[in-house]
């Protein structure tokens, strides 16, 4: 393969809801180019990127695939997306090492709630978009319908290139309203046939010509004088208009094809490496430091891997983007992210699972590496002497979780294995090893996302698991002061034990005054505070561990032994054996021993104290509180409000985002179990939704009670 420069690089992402045609388009594009042979179908389970088998078992992308096909001296990068929102993490990483959306919609189905979902991902990520109405050879085949509900629910700056003389099932001709022709393709689709416009689609092309011309003067300030001056725009110019308008994000052109049939692909294929931005065109990313990292063959080498997987007999590959410079093979470079050497050894392009070697790559391509040892989703590689890095892809915050255990203890190794591996794939899947829960918590998208998860452990790594309902990390306090005292006494033979602490308790907030006596039993305590530590505890809240001992009942030394005795007690509260927070101790008294007090003596004494203060502080259970931000229908709206007051949520409000009605909400993470599915369920698929943690507050007496019970008898069972 010949090595492309940088303004012969096109790189371009495949989006749509699923079933859209995104994966047999990629077929046409790769066939078109001479990049493959004959087309794959998904029956078939053929098609070049979708080659997973869980891919063609179920028929849906799953990972998205890079390919490429060469197309008029130039080089065009395809990445084909996941449909469905749960795999959302290879739409986000797609198009972070893209400069163009490609985005299908079903002429059956027109817009679909998939299609919003996509189109919303590339508002977030600033990237242009060029629609694709495709499946026009459908016998319910709704052109008009289609772009309606694009100007509608997506944008108004769609603008159509095409229209469909004959569409449904003898669809083989559109009229192309830049070249002012009729394309009209043979029963194999193809090269198309230009011929003029018949006279009956004269009128409706021409008035479409004079909007994109519009459109296109609208980009630049000096097509737009020259509109002004010839009331109309040349050839040239109008591409040149359309090419800054898909640059600035401000014009949206819209095709017709039949990708089953390869109808239209052609002419798709042109506009994009004549029309469509390249990394020249788009802004300039940015490093670390905040500098512009320039698109310049002659600079820096510079790499982001966008993409991690890993296949059979190869083990991983990393897909990459050059940011800057030129990269070839036996380079050594830099990984930033890890402060780790790599020799880049093997430099592939690649079509799905079918590589080929290649001897360099400039500024703008993608391409995959092999056998790196310290590299994967999201780093940086630099040819030595370049200290920066890239912020990286940002992914959603996880929407469902999961407990998952290995049925045999004797797979608990390979279990934690696999799971790092297909995190890698994708980084959406967190995994989390959960010392308080004692459980392996797995954190994806959706129910299904979490399902191809199973399959994979089922069927790739031979693992039986069991998923089951994940504990609540809940958390307790105090709402009370309370006083207690430990005395530690233990005589065996030689040297004994003896500690005595004295301890008063009380609950923290930020900000609240220090105690300075304290009543017990009738004698008044004053507490003259020598020193204090604050303590950031791990599992959120503060510990602040007070001073109070004059007149040397304890010495000095022992204060961190009787420290580490209230710490092990936060890490079991006596409810639910759930961490402690927030709690201000004040250890004011005690007895010591001239020989036999020790360490241990007041850890033990110290942790007893706090115990059983701990107990007569009204304890409370905190449970974890969840912002949600749900964009729904506003036919949906009430069914969903209706719902979330039934998981004890609270709307702090809504407000409208185009034909979606927001709601704002603060949720317990305990009544948000599959809320995923009850939300598909209760809307037919057209909602989404994001949550992030919040804050700790405490949970209502009654689910408290239940709370305490379940903990009990699920250690009876123990």
């Amino acid at each position: 393969m010949k090595t492309y420069q940088v303004d012969q690089i096109k790189n371009i992402a495949l989006l749509g809801n699923s079933g859209s045609g995104k994966t047999i388009l990629g077929e046409a594009m790769l066939f078109n180019g001479g990049i493959i042979e004959r087309r794959g179908t998904i029956e078939g389970k053929n098609t070049t990127s979708d080659y997973r088998p869980i891919e063609q078992e179920n028929g849906n992308t799953v990972f998205s695939a890079v390919l490429y096909t060469e197309y008029e001296n130039k080089k065009i990068n395809i990445i084909d997306t996941p449909g469905l929102d749960d795999f959302c993490g290879g739409v986000i990483s797609s198009l972070f090492a893209s400069d163009l959306a490609v985005m299908l919609i079903n002429a059956q189905n027109a817009v679909e709630v998939g299609t919003e979902i996509h189109f919303r991902h590339c508002e977030h990520s600033e990237k242009p978009v060029l629609f694709v109405i495709n499946g026009l050879d459908h016998e319910k085949s709704n052109f008009d319908k289609s772009f309606e509900m694009m100007k509608e629910r997506l944008t108004n700056n769609a603008v159509l290139i095409q229209f469909p003389v004959n569409e449904g099932t003898g669809f083989n001709s559109v009229i192309d309203v830049l070249r002012m022709k009729m394309l009209r393709y043979g029963k194999e689709g193809g090269k198309a046939e230009e011929v003029d416009i018949p006279a009956e689609y004269a009128a409706r092309a021409e008035e479409l010509h004079g909007t994109l011309v519009e459109k296109a003067a609208e980009s630049d300030e000096a097509l737009m004088e020259a509109f002004f001056s010839n009331d109309t725009l040349t050839e040239d110019e109008i591409r040149k208009g359309i090419a800054k308008g898909i640059a600035a994000r401000s014009l949206n052109p819209v095709f017709c094809i039949s990708a089953k049939n390869n109808m239209g692909v052609d002419r798709l294929l042109n506009f994009i490496v004549n029309e469509a931005p390249s990394i020249t065109d788009m802004p300039h990313i940015k490093n670390d430091k905040g500098n512009e990292i320039l698109p310049d063959t002659a600079g820096p080498s510079s790499v982001f891997v966008f993409k991690s997987a890993i296949e059979e007999h190869i083990g991983e590959i990393n897909y990459f983007r050059v940011l800057s410079g030129k990269i070839s093979e036996n380079l050594d470079v830099v990984n930033v992210n890890t402060n780790t050497k790599e020799r880049l050894s093997q430099l592939y392009v690649c079509a799905g699972k079918n590589r080929s070697r290649v001897s360099e790559l400039n500024t703008g391509d993608i391409g995959a590496l092999v056998k790196l040892k310290n590299t994967k989703t999201g780093h940086t590689l630099n040819a030595p002497g370049n200290n920066w890095k890239y912020e990286g892809i940002k992914f959603p915050e996880p929407k469902y979780r999961t407990a998952i255990k290995a049925l045999s203890e004797s797979d608990d190794e390979k279990l934690g294995e696999a799971l790092n591996k297909i995190q890698l794939e994708d980084p959406t899947i967190i995994v989390e090893y959960s010392k308080e829960l004692k459980q392996i918590i797995v954190h994806g998208q959706g129910e299904y996302h979490l399902n191809i998860m199973k399959w994979h452990l089922d069927n790739i790594y031979r693992i039986s698991a069991s998923f089951n309902a994940p504990k609540i990390p809940y958390r307790e306090t105090i709402t009370k002061s309370a006083q207690a005292d430990y005395r530690h006494k233990k005589q065996s033979g030689g040297a004994g034990q003896f500690g005595e602490v004295h301890m008063i308790i009380e609950p923290y907030t930020e900000g609240s005054p220090e105690l300075t006596t304290q009543k017990i039993a009738g004698k008044e305590i004053k507490l003259s505070v020598r020193d204090r530590d604050v303590i950031d505890l791990e599992w959120g809240g503060k510990l602040i561990y007070v001073n109070c001992i004059v007149g040397g009942s304890i010495d000095a030394r022992f204060m961190p032994a009787i420290l580490k005795g209230i710490m092990e007690k936060m890490e079991i509260g006596p409810l639910t054996g759930s961490y402690a927070r927030d709690i201000r101790v004040y250890v004011y008294d005690g007895k010591m021993h001239p020989v036999d007090s020790n360490e241990i003596s007041f850890r033990l004494a110290g942790r007893n104290a706090f115990s059983q203060a701990f107990k007569n502080a009204g304890p409370k259970i905190l449970e974890p509180i969840y912002d949600v931000e749900i964009m729904v229908p506003s036919d949906r709206m009430g069914d969903v409000i209706s719902d979330l007051q039934g998981r004890r949520g609270m709307v702090l409000g809504m407000s409208s985002d185009k034909r979606f009605e927001v709601i704002k909400a603060r949720v317990p993470l305990a009544e948000m179990n599959k809320y995923s599915t009850a939300l598909s369920s209760l809307t037919g698929g057209r909602a989404i939704f994001s949550m992030k943690f919040s804050e700790y507050a405490q949970v209502p007496a009654e689910v408290q009670d239940a709370v305490i019970k379940a903990y009990q008898e699920e250690e009876e069972e123990e």
